[in-house]
């Protein structure tokens, strides 16, 4: 019975493993690229409508499993509690050393964690990390990817539009009517999505919100949906995001005046922030588990990428902050990835 219940989980760890190998290689590619001598093809490509149907469009597949993953996961307080210790923590750090500067809307920034590079370093550690640890990153990066939803849909939303939210108010009522009646062909929620979509898309609110709120509602009946949808994401959609907005061009990014603390406020929040604010609320939780797995574990929540990035590109124009914090993300993740490692190569399994 254990087996029958784990062996999704692990499929599911698996994927994200091996996608974020080629999550690694895709931000590698688009950094070199960045600062290459053809750097202005990066710029050129990476703009306009290509990005918008990477950002807004692609990245509402993204969301739709994550809403998916959610609802079959059902997690429990323990993830639940590491998951709040590890958002507020970094987001207080962050708050605290940009108040009252021009960076100050980029406290959700070290919020979110990187499922596949937290996984992908987890099994580089091997057998020396329980089971239960990785069980329990996977509830915590679900749990998370929904905080970092809410948090964009509460802080990083333009101006409302009655008439938008009037569709997307409509194409909810009619996914509702669909999952009350328990429909099970994924093809029936495609239209009300599609509304859904375009309906908080001039309503203000970021379209991609419009993929978790699918995912919640379809049929817990559609692993296979589920499952195709997961790899397509992990080795298309989020590597092909990386390719088009990790390239951090050095000579964009500032590390003096306001800039600076925006560095140092993301860079502090995933490395110091993320780590203290799991350990702690899982021993406030009275988690059994082992100190140094639990150690291990809050390290790599540190590694985070693909949310940050999204949530970075919300919460700052075009420009130097954003570089540098797209430039902090990618420094906070190392640093928090090289402790894990550090913490792991010293872990023995109990």
């Amino acid at each position: 019975m254990f087996k029958r219940l784990l062996s999704p989980v692990q499929r599911f760890l698996e994927v994200e493993a091996a996608g974020g190998i080629v999550l690694v290689i895709a931000t590698a590619i688009a950094v070199a690229w960045a600062n290459s001598p053809w750097a202005s093809s990066y710029r050129a490509l990476w703009r306009g409508d290509l990005l918008f149907a990477i950002d807004d469009v692609l990245m509402t597949i993204f969301f739709f499993v994550v809403g998916m993953e959610l609802r079959r996961e059902r997690p429990t307080a323990l993830p639940f509690f590491a998951a709040l210790g590890g958002m507020l923590v970094p987001a207080a750090i962050y708050a605290a050393i940009n108040a009252g500067r021009a960076g100050a809307a980029g406290w959700g920034v070290p919020m979110a964690t990187d499922i596949a590079f937290a996984v992908g370093v987890l099994t580089l550690l091997g057998a020396r990390v329980a089971p239960g640890v990785r069980v329990l990153l996977l509830g915590l990066a679900v749990i998370d990817d929904v905080g970092a939803i809410i948090v964009i849909a509460c802080f990083y939303s333009a101006g409302v539009g009655a008439l938008g939210l009037a569709i997307a108010g409509g194409a909810l009522a009619a996914i509702a009517v669909l999952a009350w009646r328990r429909v099970d062909a994924a093809l029936a929620y495609v239209v009300p999505g599609v509304a859904l979509w375009i309906g908080l898309h001039h309503g203000g609110v970021h379209p991609t919100l419009a993929g978790v709120a699918l995912g919640l509602a379809m049929p817990a009946r559609t692993p296979s949906l589920e499952h195709a949808l997961h790899r397509g994401v992990a080795f298309g959609i989020m590597p092909l995001f990386a390719l088009a907005n990790a390239g951090v061009a050095w000579d964009g990014a500032s590390l003096s005046g306001d800039a600076a603390f925006v560095f140092v406020g993301i860079a502090a929040g995933l490395a110091l922030g993320k780590p203290l604010g799991i350990v702690a609320a899982c021993r406030l939780a009275k988690a059994e588990l082992p100190a140094r797995g639990l150690a291990v574990m809050g390290a790599v929540a540190g590694i985070g990428f693909t949310m940050s990035i999204f949530i970075a590109q919300l919460a700052f124009p075009p420009g130097p902050l954003l570089a540098t914090a797209k430039l902090a993300i990618l420094a906070g993740s190392l640093v928090a990835a090289l402790i894990g490692l550090a913490a792991g190569a010293i872990l023995t399994r109990s």
